[in-house]
């Protein structure tokens, strides 16, 4: 790859990461012990992605964890800071390995964030959940909450962008 071919991405993944960051100060929703429903703050992340590769999009991704995290810090555990920032954002990057199915891509990259974020909610859940309630299920519904119509929204937006060939304009 030549060094201006590499510059080139290095500027995308700025550029699109910050876009992703500004993004996500436009809330629609915020659920009291995190997680929010955004004004498609993936998409860049996804755009990235699905035009340059998974590693382009989860260094991308890696990266806009580590803003969510310092943007909205709710940090106790070195393993709940992997499973709530660190791996669900850079797992976005995963639609890259689905550059002819951007929406399945996009699928691909949302279930893995939820995972990760459904894992964080069972492990600590005592810290969170009422007593009495089955950790399994409060995760899913809260993690859910949000996961879901954040899916929604970024695959509306990508399938808007692979509709009218903006997925591949200046590669």
């Amino acid at each position: 790859m030549s060094k201006e071919l590499q510059l080139k991405i290095l500027t995308e993944i700025i550029a699109l990461t910050a876009l992703s960051a500004v993004l996500y100060y436009f809330k629609i929703y915020t659920l009291p012990m995190g997680g929010s429903i955004t004004a498609g703050s993936m998409v860049p992340i996804f755009w990235l992605s699905l035009r340059r590769g998974p590693r382009a999009g989860m260094e991308a991704g890696f990266i806009l964890g580590l803003i969510v995290m310092t943007i909205e810090p709710f940090l106790f555990h070195p393993v709940q800071i992997m499973l709530d920032y660190l791996i669900p954002f850079a797992a976005l990057g995963l639609a890259g390995f689905l550059k002819k199915r951007p929406l399945i891509g996009v699928g691909v990259g949302m279930t893995v964030r939820f995972i990760s974020h459904f894992l964080s909610g069972v492990i600590f859940a005592d810290l969170f959940i009422p007593v009495g309630e089955n950790p399994i299920i409060y995760s899913a519904l809260y993690n859910g909450t949000y996961i879901v119509p954040e899916l929604v929204i970024s695959a509306v937006i990508i399938y808007i962008l692979a509709k009218r060939k903006m997925l591949e304009i200046y590669l």
